[in-house]
């Protein structure tokens, strides 16, 4: 009996000090963004903007990202100012591309976290889902504790998530990437 009550006391103390170590940081969506570029592929020129997220958190143990999770509010996505007069919103939340109406939000969650020292970088693993489609996303992070912000940069394939709008055509195809530049801050 006191092996068992041992056993007890030491798998209790042992998942309170490990919840100890875990700290959720939420997203300060109001300092936070995301800027896109997505380009032709054959021609200069390309189209940029940015879109808002609706919510997201980072969760570390003992001050290493091992989580995360955020929601991209896809009704927001918006060009650049600067190109408002040749802004593709309409067609980017159509069902061509985004289809914002029935796919309001983006998600991405960390599946894999993995930090290298050197680089001071993180390798993340992520599921990154878009038109409800699921896909795998490896992408490297910057994390600033002091600042409590995040920083990355990524490219994805919009093929992947049946993004498929003038992918084949020869002079004006749309490049299948689309770049992202995503500055993340945290309370």
């Amino acid at each position: 009996m006191r092996t068992f009550c041992l056993i007890i006391l030491i798998c209790t103390a042992y998942v309170c000090n490990a919840q100890y170590l875990n700290t959720v940081y939420d997203l300060d969506i109001d300092k936070s963004f995301i800027e896109w570029k997505g380009s032709y592929s054959f021609n200069f020129g390309n189209h940029k903007g940015f879109v808002k997220l609706k919510s997201g958190s980072i969760t570390t143990y003992n001050n290493t990202i091992i989580d995360g999770e955020f929601v991209i509010d896809m009704t927001t996505i918006a060009s650049d100012p600067e190109q408002d007069h040749l802004s593709p919103i309409k067609h980017l939340k159509n069902e061509d591309f985004f289809y914002v109406e029935k796919f309001p939000v983006a998600t991405l969650k960390f599946n894999e976290v993995k930090y290298i020292p050197e680089k001071n970088i993180h390798e993340i693993v992520a599921a990154l889902t878009i038109r409800g489609v699921t896909k795998t996303q490896k992408f490297y992070a910057t994390a600033n504790g002091a600042e409590k912000s995040f920083v990355t940069q990524l490219k994805i394939d919009r093929t992947r998530w049946g993004i498929i709008y003038n992918h084949k055509l020869k002079d004006d195809a749309i490049s299948d990437a689309i770049e992202f530049d995503v500055r993340l801050f945290f309370n």
